[in-house]
């Protein structure tokens, strides 16, 4: 059976659909299957993963991130969502009979290469982190674009590839392996971004939450909410449920309800399945009944 990677790139642009579209087809094109994209135009961000196997997974990478150097200006760049460069993030997933190892020497080389060929500076996080201050993704991104500008000049946060000063117009960007992932956001009956700010702050593992949970507050201009905004690292760990609850009752100290929540890209059917599970208090329930899966057994 052939070895299978997944690869969820994270790029600047959630407003311009001609932008999206041309750096999924630069996807398409390197023989990768195109799994989701998700868009969103208050962050002013796309997250498109897709897979297969590993060298062609990172020629789509690259491909996807030269096509975005091309087309996003990042000194026109405002949107919610922390970021550094037109793409953003890049992070490799083994999936199937590959390790955890072999993501790092994708994510190596191909730092290497988006430096050398696009000269776009490169810092590498999570598994693939050469420095163990740089190994979170937010110490990275800490400052965002703009204050990047200037702190990339000095030595401690100097890129692990590539000049140490940002393109002009594509900025920097981080690239690593990890674990699967679960994006999940949650939606404030309130427009008062401070709340979310100080829900994140009760949650988020680096201010004595969860262990698992990244999260911050947001605004959502066109919809005049605000919401928490979440990474769960590890959802079996620390699973959806868990956090929602949590989100909630943190919520009603301030008199403000959960609108909805929501998932962007994929997730695992079981994060989704513990949350079924607690909700309707399911005793003794298995994967193997849940019809789609026992079908894809066979």
């Amino acid at each position: 059976m052939a070895k299978l990677v997944e690869c969820v790139p994270n790029f600047s642009e959630g407003q311009r659909p001609e932008v999206i579209n041309a750096i999924i087809d630069e996807a398409r094109a390197a023989g990768v299957k195109v799994l989701d994209y998700s868009s969103d135009a208050d962050h002013n961000r796309t997250v498109l993963t897709f897979a297969g196997e590993p060298l062609a997974v990172k020629k789509a990478a690259f491909a996807c991130c030269a096509k975005a150097a091309e087309l996003i200006n990042m000194e026109n760049h405002k949107g919610a969502h922390p970021r550094i460069g037109a793409t953003d993030v890049i992070p490799f997933i083994p999936v199937l009979d590959v390790d955890m190892e072999e993501c790092v020497a994708l994510a190596r080389e191909l730092g290497r290469e988006i430096a050398e060929k696009l000269s776009i500076p490169v810092y590498f996080y999570e598994a693939a982190a050469i420095r163990p201050g740089m190994k979170a993704l937010p110490d990275v991104r800490k400052g965002g674009y703009e204050g990047l500008k200037e702190a990339i000049k000095t030595p401690e946060r100097a890129p692990d590839e590539g000049p140490a000063s940002m393109h002009p117009t594509a900025g920097a960007t981080v690239v690593g392996a990890r674990r699967f992932l679960v994006a999940y956001n949650i939606n404030l009956g309130t427009p008062d971004v401070e709340i979310a700010k100080k829900i994140a702050q009760a949650i988020r593992a680096a201010k004595g939450g969860y262990v698992n949970c990244r999260a911050m507050g947001l605004k959502l201009e066109d919809r005049n909410i605000a919401q928490v905004s979440v990474n769960m690292t590890d959802y079996a760990s620390t699973p959806l449920h868990r956090v929602f609850e949590t989100v909630k009752s943190e919520a009603s100290r301030y008199g403000v309800n959960v609108t909805g929540s929501e998932i962007v890209g994929l997730t695992p059917m079981q994060a989704l399945m513990d949350a079924a599970a607690f909700y309707l208090r399911l005793e003794g329930f298995e994967r193997e009944q849940v019809l789609e899966a026992r079908l894809l057994e066979e």
